[in-house]
């Protein structure tokens, strides 16, 4: 009966390492499904049941999709896997010639977390022409910098104050109030410079650090007011 019986499992382990083999195959097939619908849920497969066999797949949909919820399902998927895995592809995508994968790798990166990514968001990428890439940038850059580095990094992100429009300023802001009290230094200076632009959302930066709560419209719309008033209207608003 021994026999008969070891024959069985190899059997049986054969038929689902097969069954395993056509899941991958149909769900890698399906991430490129004409149908949003569809690719959604093959992203949502391969982050339930992770295999190495997705990530490279998974990394070069994340560049190409123009759905933002798939993306999203995308990036998911790819937290699912081992950091191990992921972290070489998303490193090297970070370097891609297209401004959406760049982006995308950024934005996973900062929801894998892991600290070995951060020698990945370089100075090119932090002032990237790009606003979407520099927006994800300036968001992992906040998640992956090492503890002491926050002072320099305050210093890299101040010289895009001012930069683009309402969303592209409160990424910045939001970046420059995670870092907390070492960014303030960095602040405080740009809110001194020439540029009234740059000099508004310094402020208005700085107003986020000393109160998160305060709404970005609001501190930046104030900011906007003491640099049209001049000094004088800066110290009375201060007092």
């Amino acid at each position: 009966m021994t026999r008969p019986s070891l024959l069985a499992r190899e059997v049986v382990t054969v038929t689902a390492t097969q069954q395993e083999d056509s899941d991958v195959v149909r769900t890698l097939r399906t991430l490129e499904d004409d149908r949003s619908s569809v690719r959604l849920r093959a992203a949502l497969a391969a982050g339930t049941a992770p295999d190495p066999r997705f990530v490279g797949k998974l990394v070069e949909r994340c560049g190409v999709e123009p759905d933002f919820f798939v993306r999203d399902m995308l990036t998911w998927a790819l937290t699912r896997h081992p950091v191990s895995v992921t972290l070489p592809v998303l490193v090297r995508e970070v370097r891609s010639e297209h401004a959406r994968a760049r982006s995308q790798a950024l934005h996973t990166l900062s929801k894998v977390g892991d600290p070995r990514a951060w020698p990945a968001v370089t100075e090119a990428l932090l002032s990237d022409p790009d606003d979407e890439v520099a927006r994800s940038a300036w968001r992992a850059a906040a998640v992956l910098v090492p503890v002491g580095e926050e002072p320099a990094l305050a210093r890299s992100l101040v010289t895009q104050l001012g930069r683009g429009g309402r969303e592209t300023q409160l990424s910045l802001s939001r970046a420059l109030v995670a870092l907390g009290e070492e960014a303030v230094p960095a602040v405080r200076a740009a809110a001194t410079g020439a540029d009234p632009l740059v000099r508004a959302h310094a402020l208005a930066t700085e107003r986020l650090l000393r109160d998160p709560d305060t709404g970005f419209g609001h501190a930046i719309e104030e900011a906007k007011r003491v640099v049209a008033l001049g000094p004088d209207a800066g110290d009375a608003h201060g007092g």
